[in-house]
């Protein structure tokens, strides 16, 4: 059994000395000093041998093991190491090539005119104004001249939470906020910026949620004048100096007289195109002199002061100033259309 066991080591000491990879070195290991390999099975013939013989079998079995493991692991450990050497030059880094441009993102564009309109009218003296995205039909609808049952409200298909409480479909509740919240104090100057919802069909003019900005001045002796001059200047400042407006009659329920404004085509300059169907002017937003009823909610005596008031769609702004013929663009999450306004 000795000189099996001699003739073991060296048969596996021989092959080890040839092994090519990893793979066939685990493959010997198993083979030799496996539970099924060629070792356990000459030492399981121990059982025949006499006491004195078992000892020294038992010493050169174990010396035949370790010397088998010994040559394993320094090839084990050279693999390892010729791995590693291979994965370093494989996986060399170049630190002097330029590295990768990381995207900066930008303000979305809708923000980007909320916060250009809002900058235009601080300069002329008024505050920013915010109210609840839920509303009460008071504040909706009964305190803008409104009441149960008018004939005005079928123009603004409402989102009802219950029949009292619904989402607010104009940004004009913030202006009787504002105004019982200065408790009768004067002047009033405040531009209310925010989202509203209407069910309608999204279209490329047309969505159930869209931005406003509502503006409200109150004061003695405030007049037509006032307004069609406060008008004038933010087109101007947000289009440029060439651009002209236009009042025309219209009805809104909470202002007395009222008026839609037009603004000059800014792509004929007013001569007449398919855009502004050759009148030169397109529609911009609506205005008007404050209700007295309104100001009555609102806690002013309409004998004592006066006001002005006008709304304005933030996508319709945003739509004439940068040339865009579809809402749903804003929406779209689409990186290439966003990315236009990085440098705008």
């Amino acid at each position: 059994m000795k000189e099996r066991l001699e003739a073991l080591r060296s048969e596996a000491l021989d092959k080890l000395q040839t092994v090519a990879d990893a793979v066939a070195l685990n493959d010997l290991r198993v083979h030799y000093l496996g539970k099924k390999g060629q070792l356990t099975e000459i030492l399981r013939g121990m059982g025949s041998l006499s006491a004195e013989e078992r000892p020294i079998i038992g010493q050169v079995g174990n010396e035949v093991r370790a010397a088998i493991e010994a040559v394993i692991a320094e090839k084990q450990t050279g693999f390892e190491q010729a791995e590693t050497a291979r994965r370093l030059q494989a996986e060399t880094i170049d630190v002097t090539l330029p590295g990768k441009a990381v995207g900066a993102g930008a303000i979305h564009p809708l923000n980007k005119i909320v916060e250009e309109i809002e900058d235009i009218f601080i300069g002329m003296g008024y505050t920013v104004a915010e109210g609840p995205e839920v509303e009460t039909d008071f504040f909706n609808f009964e305190a803008l001249n409104l009441p149960k049952n008018h004939p005005a409200r079928d123009m603004q298909d409402s989102f009802y939470i219950t029949d009292e409480i619904l989402l607010r479909t104009q940004t004009s509740p913030v202006q009787i906020r504002t105004m019982k919240a200065a408790n009768g104090r004067t002047p009033v100057k405040v531009i209310c910026p925010g989202k509203v919802y209407r069910r309608d069909d999204d279209d490329a003019t047309h969505s159930f949620m869209f931005h406003q900005i509502e503006g409200l001045v109150i004061g003695p002796n405030i007049r037509m004048s006032d307004l069609k001059g406060t008008l004038l200047q933010f087109v101007q400042e947000m289009y440029g100096p060439q651009m002209q407006i236009r009042l025309r009659p219209s009805f809104f329920p909470f202002t007395e007289p009222s008026a839609e404004v037009d603004v000059t085509c800014a792509q004929c300059g007013g001569s007449g195109c398919r855009m502004c169907k050759h009148t030169g002017w397109i529609e911009i937003l609506g205005c008007g002199m404050v209700h007295p009823k309104v100001l009555e909610y609102g806690g002013y005596d309409p004998n004592e002061v006066t006001g002005f008031a006008f709304g304005m769609g933030v996508e319709r702004i945003a739509l004439l100033k940068y040339g865009i013929d579809d809402i749903r663009h804003f929406y779209a999450n689409d990186t290439k259309f966003l990315s236009q306004f990085a440098k705008i």
